[in-house]
């Protein structure tokens, strides 16, 4: 047996992994056989020399005492069961079994011998099929055994002048249909054989048969886009407004296909723009929905709702918005389409423009859309240009003037876990900073939201967030009024980012509340860690404490340097036990307990002193050296001795 490649093997077992051991040495021997043969044909002398020089393969040895046999077993006594499947190169294989399993052969599907009529019909022997008539045992009402009469065949084969023959032999034929409700009449036109569609309707056929999905002759025309046949069988009177098993009507279909020669044919022979399929949808807002301008511009010469609904009460124009079919919109807004009229999620059509992320259809749609509408739907389009990070579009409805502290509705707001409401904690979210700078340009409220802009960007490291928020006056200290602290909030946040938890601190963020405890030296009651003990920590009057936060598993690692970073920021504090026993679990922390027991230098109670009287913020503004205000602000650790400051240059320092 030869051998294949790996990559052959691969193809192989996800061709063949549901056959048998039997059936896959069986596959695996015609392969050899055929590798063989191909090779020994294409292969040159030295390869033929070679081969012969080869050792004899060795012959296939089967396991089963009954190994497949090489010719098919007579159906007619064969008593097992059959089963078919496809090879990789699309060969029809069938296998034949015993009720045991066993496998009494494997091969090549056997081909059905096509019936001599229906080959001469095929052939277009037009003599033979006249000679095949005269037999008497040639019976014309008599399908073949796929269902199809003799006239079918000549209809897919293009065959007119067979197809003539045999309705003339046999004028039962024009509207049988086969096994599966089509006509030949339908089979003509689905193959677009008009000379055959021709010879069927001079014969009396009936246009307006359908098929088993109820679509009549002309709305196959219409959906093979051929105006040929759609006005042979409009001449001969057809029912135009026929439905498919859809409701669509063969209007719909040619607008579908936007063919304007088709639509015309159809409106003047009676075509009703304004019937809708069972989905509620008429041909003109099919036409918008597919983006086909021809068909749109003919429907609405011919007088077609612009503002046709959808049965979920979308317009055209709101699901061409949609779809990004910028042509549509101009040419529906042109009509004077409905821009205020929202789908069934209450969403205008600049809604859904934005989210799409189309700047030229958001632009049309601006100047045509009521603000008052807007507000009513509960959603700016700004929140969703911020949620989908469309700023070219935020920019724009910002120079515009919509809102940008509008909020999300209650609905919409509890739409999401976070109760997220500005179009600023959109943008936070999604670390964009972009779009958080242009509305804070713009004069977005960094306060609004129950969950704190600044406390997300904290959760997410994002250093560059936090300093926008807080430069355009995010309260640092903000509570969260579902989650109760008797610290700031945002630390639960900031932790385990050092960096901008000093940020916050040097900008104002409260210190001394995360040393104040009610248990004080006593011993501290077991931290609940799970979420039905409540959500973590202890609850009391004052909310969460810091040292219980901070005794969390996830943080308790960071403990020793969280503290040490407070401690730069108050005055004589004094550690609670759960504090003193964090500091006293890891040995390098020693000395930050010592900072804390210690008497605080001076120069530090002094640098809180003047904090506490000018503010944070003045602090650049006092007429002292920079290093000196460096101190203030926590810039550097501790002032030289006052004999060196007299040498320093000031300057250089402050740089």
């Amino acid at each position: 047996m030869s051998t294949v490649s790996s990559e052959q093997s691969m193809e192989d077992y996800s061709l063949y992994r549901n056959l048998s051991d039997d059936e896959l040495l069986q596959v695996a021997i015609e392969r050899s056989l055929s590798h063989t043969h191909n090779d020994t044909l294409s292969s040159g002398p030295e390869s033929r020399l070679s081969s012969q020089n080869a050792p004899p393969a060795p012959s296939a040895q089967y396991s089963s005492p009954n190994p497949p046999s090489e010719r098919p077993p007579d159906l007619k006594t064969f008593d097992g069961t059959i089963s078919r499947f496809v090879t990789g190169s699309g060969k029809s294989m069938v296998a034949y079994r015993r009720h045991d399993g066993s496998l009494v052969h494997i091969g090549p599907e056997p081909k059905e011998e096509e019936e001599p009529l229906f080959k001469a019909i095929r052939d277009g022997d037009l003599m033979k099929v006249q000679d095949l008539l005269k037999l008497p045992e040639t019976n014309l009402t008599i399908p073949n055994k796929q269902g199809w009469f003799s006239t079918h065949q000549a209809a897919f084969y293009g065959q007119s002048d067979c197809l003539q023959l045999l309705l003339s032999a046999q004028p039962r034929l024009t509207n049988q249909r086969t096994s599966h409700g089509e006509s030949s009449l339908i089979v003509s036109v689905s193959r677009e054989q008009l000379r055959c569609v021709q010879v069927l309707l001079e014969n009396g056929a009936d246009p307006d048969i359908p098929n088993s999905d109820n679509e009549t002759p002309l709305y196959k025309a219409c959906e093979k886009n051929n105006p040929a046949i759609v006005a042979a069988l409009l001449h001969r009177g057809v029912a135009v407004n026929a439905r498919c098993i859809q409701s669509c009507t063969a209007l719909q279909e040619a607008a579908t296909q936007n063919n304007v020669e088709i639509c015309e044919l159809l409106l003047k022979n009676g075509a009703k723009h304004a019937l809708k399929n069972r989905f509620g949808l008429s041909p003109l807002f099919s036409a918008a929905q597919s983006g086909q301008t021809h068909a749109l511009r003919c429907l609405l010469s011919h007088g077609a709702d612009v503002n046709s609904e959808a049965a979920d009460g979308a317009t055209a124009l709101y699901e061409a918005c949609k779809n990004g079919h910028k042509a549509v919109v101009e040419m529906l807004l042109s009509h004077n389409a409905d821009a205020n009229k929202p789908g069934k999620r209450g969403l205008l059509p600049l809604h859904i423009a934005t989210q799409q992320g189309s700047d030229a259809i958001v632009s049309m749609l601006v100047p045509v859309t009521s603000k008052t509408r807007v507000k009513r739907s509960g959603i700016s389009p700004l929140h969703l240009a911020a949620e989908r990070n469309r700023d070219n579009i935020l920019e724009s409805l910002i120079e515009d003037g919509f809102d940008v502290n509008a909020e999300l509705s209650d609905e919409r707001c509890s739409l999401y876990e976070d109760r997220r409401r500005t179009v600023l904690f959109f943008s936070v979210v999604n670390n964009n900073l972009h779009a958080t700078r242009l509305l804070l340009a713009a004069g977005a409220d960094p306060n609004r939201d129950l969950l704190r802009p600044l406390m997300v960007a904290a959760r997410t490291g994002c250093f560059q967030s936090v300093r926008l928020l807080v430069e355009h006056g995010a309260h640092i200290n903000a509570p969260i009024p579902t989650h109760p602290t008797s610290f700031p909030a945002v630390y639960m946040f900031s932790m385990k980012n050092l960096y901008i938890f000093k940020y916050l601190l040097d900008h104002g963020g409260h210190a001394h509340s995360c040393f104040t405890c009610v248990y004080g030296s006593r011993p501290h009651p077991p931290i609940r860690t799970s979420r039905s003990e409540g959500a973590g920590s202890q609850i009391h009057n004052s909310g969460v404490q810091f040292c219980e936060m901070i005794s969390v598993p996830s943080i308790s690692r960071w403990a020793g340097p969280i503290i040490d970073v407070l401690l730069d920021y108050v005055g004589h504090v004094t550690l609670c036990s759960k504090l003193m026993e964090h500091l006293e679990s890891f040995p390098d922390w020693s000395h930050i307990k010592d900072k804390a027991v210690g008497p605080r230098p001076l120069l530090h109670l002094c640098r809180l002193q003047i904090i506490s009287l000018v503010g944070q913020r003045q602090l650049e503004t006092l007429p002292i050296p920079g290093a000196l205000i460096g101190y203030l602000n926590h810039k550097v650790g501790e002032l030289l001795p006052l004999e060196a400051e007299d040498e320093l240059d000031w300057e250089d320092f402050n740089e």
